[in-house]
């Protein structure tokens, strides 16, 4: 039900988060670094089981029969009988609450700014999928995806440091683009069924050829905004060990261009555009420690 494969990139986040701290010489403790990386997974999973849960409502994941799973179309398990939706539902709650409790707990040893922080990530784990607001449905989620994503890398760097950085947004903001663009990709397959049952995604609203300049223009300014960064001094010459996060990406647009009418053929494209933020937060990582 929480899909874990798809966890990583929300550990990597964290990572990310840290590396920042550790950059500046601000991280304090390994034990709250481990609290976060949990708090953060259950965040993430109870948002997975939301959104089948949804999904499976709205009639999206049942009229999904061209999804290339496991990287669309939920995790299959209400469809295929083995999870009730209701208790999807139930067990996304309790994972909620307990994100809840932690938080504050970690807020009292790290900073009370933080629970503002989990409080917005936990309503746009929310509104993402679930009705009224529904984001994913209304052409946004690929924005609430990033900015839930920006607040891993900026919280992450909170716990350790017990204040907001301007590094830790400017590291956060590339990162948070390219998480995007997993949801964009993964919309291709995706957008048949959606607008089958009237959920009207980025790639519905756009069409898939628009919606692949989007990639390539969050791809692009993803890795231009850190060239930048380190150009105006923000962040350290070895941060440009996240380039290497670029060709992946650009390889995944030019699929996605190439077979944009053929989503049985995406595959490739889907596993690249996890794999640029993937390397892109575990390169960026590497190249912030190097400064110490």
């Amino acid at each position: 039900m929480a899909r874990p494969g798809f966890l990583v990139v929300t550990a990597i986040g964290c990572v990310l988060g840290m590396a920042s701290a550790q950059a500046a010489g601000a991280f304090t403790s390994a034990a709250l670094a481990c609290v976060t990386v949990v708090l953060a997974l259950m965040l993430h999973a109870a948002a997975n089981m939301l959104n089948d849960h949804a999904d499976a409502i709205n009639g999206a994941d049942a009229a999904n029969t061209q999804g290339l799973y496991p990287f669309t179309g939920g995790s299959r398990m209400v469809q295929t009988g083995q999870v009730d939706a209701q208790d999807m539902h139930r067990v996304a709650w309790v994972l909620l609450t307990l994100v809840a409790v932690a938080g504050v707990w970690l807020a009292a040893r790290t900073g009370w700014a933080l629970l503002g922080l989990g409080l917005a990530g936990m309503a746009l784990g929310w509104v993402y999928s679930m009705p009224p607001l529904a984001l994913m449905a209304r052409g946004l989620g690929e924005v609430a995806v990033g900015l839930a994503w920006g607040l891993v890398v900026v919280g992450a760097d909170y716990v350790q440091r017990g204040q907001f950085s301007w590094q830790a947004a400017a590291v956060a903001a590339g990162f948070a683009a390219l998480v995007a663009n997993i949801l964009i990709g993964n919309g291709f397959p995706d957008a048949p069924s959606d607008a089958a049952v009237g959920k009207r995604t980025m790639v519905v609203r756009l069409g898939t050829q628009r919606a692949a300049m989007v990639y390539l223009g969050l791809a692009l300014w993803a890795h231009g905004a850190l060239a930048a960064w380190v150009a105006l001094h923000v962040l350290a010459p070895t941060a440009l060990w996240g380039l290497a996060s670029l060709p992946l990406s650009l390889v995944a647009v030019a699929l996605l261009w190439r077979h944009h009418a053929q989503p049985q053929r995406l595959r490739l494209a889907l596993v690249l555009g996890i794999a640029a933020a993937s390397v892109h937060g575990l390169a960026l990582a590497a190249g912030l420690c190097a400064t110490q």
